[in-house]
């Protein structure tokens, strides 16, 4: 297949592209550097099934020959973002989505959302099955990303109904791995810069909040299943394995050898107290399970980072 991957230098992105390349596919990265970075795809550059287009999915997108999918991750997605760049994020989530599906229309393409357990919001229902409608605030903070992805998935439905455009929607939950930004804003760079550096973690809250984590390897493996199969409905991936902040924050500490400790601070709004996919869907309709390990996936993470922050 010729596949575009949008956000395809991101953390997601990057891996996805390499996961694509490595199925024999040729892939095509677009992403305009706002978050993702050139680093991350530097070592595709001799691939001659490889090529990267430098353009934000926003303005017109014009891709020369045959696509056979569009697979759309362009989206700023870290907490320190909605509070930096809140109008881009509306933007790609509502024009580089429609772009996007105007793109696999017109290509007579597969079209592949990737939405985010985030349209859940602050959950009322545990775990979250993707029959749920979700808990949102529209006009917090996190509004600007939340609601991005809802009317992303609502103009994706639209061009399914309306033009059969052959779509899916994956709602990812929590994912890590290399390659994500140090200063990224969410709880594992935080936690594993910190540690490495031999600071207390900062813990929001009394700690008590839960999150599922989800090693990237994981998570691309069932957004390829999903594109490859028949599936137009959202399907949640993400690993159900449920740990509070505080019992993940001393999970690094021992896995990095930090003595510095926890410190404590005030929850940010809207903060969601838990996270945890119902991942049923994915396991029957794409025999899809996690198999990396909290403790084996965080252990390359910190190596990674460990890499990366050596002068």
């Amino acid at each position: 297949m010729r596949i575009l991957v949008t956000g395809g230098a991101g953390f997601i992105g990057s891996h996805l592209c390499d996961r694509l390349l490595a199925d024999g596919h040729e892939v095509i990265a677009m992403d305009n550097l706002i978050t993702g970075s050139t680093d991350n795809i530097a070592h595709l550059a001799g691939n001659r099934r490889f090529k990267f287009i430098h353009h934000d999915v926003t303005d017109y997108i014009y891709v020369p020959g045959r696509l056979d999918a569009v697979m759309h991750l362009a989206s700023p997605a870290s907490p320190v973002d909605f509070d930096r760049i809140p109008i881009q994020i509306l933007k790609v989530g509502s024009l580089g989505t429609h772009n996007t599906l105007g793109l696999a229309w017109g290509k007579a393409a597969r079209f592949l959302l990737a939405s985010t357990s985030e349209v859940y919001g602050d959950p009322l229902v545990h775990p979250q099955p993707e029959s749920y409608w979700g808990n949102v605030n529209p006009i917090g903070v996190r509004g600007v990303y939340d609601e991005a992805k809802r009317f992303a998935e609502a103009i994706t439905m639209a061009y399914h109904r309306i033009h059969a455009v052959d779509t899916r929607i994956i709602r990812i939950f929590n994912t890590y791995g290399p390659r994500m930004r140090l200063d990224d804003g969410r709880v594992v760079p935080n936690f594993i810069g910190q540690a490495l550096q031999g600071r207390p973690l900062t813990v929001y809250g009394d700690g008590g909040q839960t999150r599922s984590f989800c090693y990237v390897s994981d998570l691309v493996d069932g957004m390829v299943r999903l594109l490859m199969s028949d599936e137009t409905g959202p399907v949640n991936i993400g690993n159900p394995l449920e740990v509070s902040i505080r019992t993940f924050a001393e999970t690094i500490n021992r896995l990095t050898g930090n003595a510095g400790g926890i410190v404590y601070r005030p929850l940010p709004a809207d903060d969601p107290k838990q996270r945890r996919p119902d991942i049923t869907r994915a396991r029957t309709l794409l025999g899809w399970e996690p198999q990396v390990g909290l403790e084996d996936g965080l252990a390359r993470t910190i190596e990674y980072f460990r890499a990366r922050m050596q002068p």
